[in-house]
């Protein structure tokens, strides 16, 4: 059986979020019923951090858009804009603001 260049994808996602250095995340899918699902989540305490990290991933995703849609890093972010204010309700909670880092279930 082939492979598709979603299943090739979606496994690597797995491989990424097994790493065990990971500091921040944050992934989002969509289902078949348009649904939207997100979680994100961080180990850090200090807030300036946090808000890089999460600034950071969503720089990285934009420029993963942009590259993918062969326009400017602008385009995609206005747009991205446009769309989340046309929102009703957006399904994204916020990380808890605790730290991971003392889990032992290794």
């Amino acid at each position: 059986m082939t492979e598709t260049r979603f299943e090739t994808e979606r496994e690597r996602a797995r491989r990424l979020l097994d790493a065990d250095d990971l500091t921040a995340l944050h992934v989002g899918v969509i289902h078949d019923d348009q649904t939207v699902d997100t979680v994100a989540s961080r180990r850090t305490d200090a807030d300036s951090e946090a808000e890089l990290q999460a600034l950071s991933l969503l720089a990285t995703h934009i420029r993963a858009v942009a590259a993918e849609a062969g326009v400017d890093y602008d385009t995609v972010a206005a747009d991205a804009a446009a769309v989340a204010a046309q929102l009703e309700e957006l399904p994204v909670e916020a990380p808890d603001d605790h730290d991971d880092s003392d889990d032992t279930s290794s």
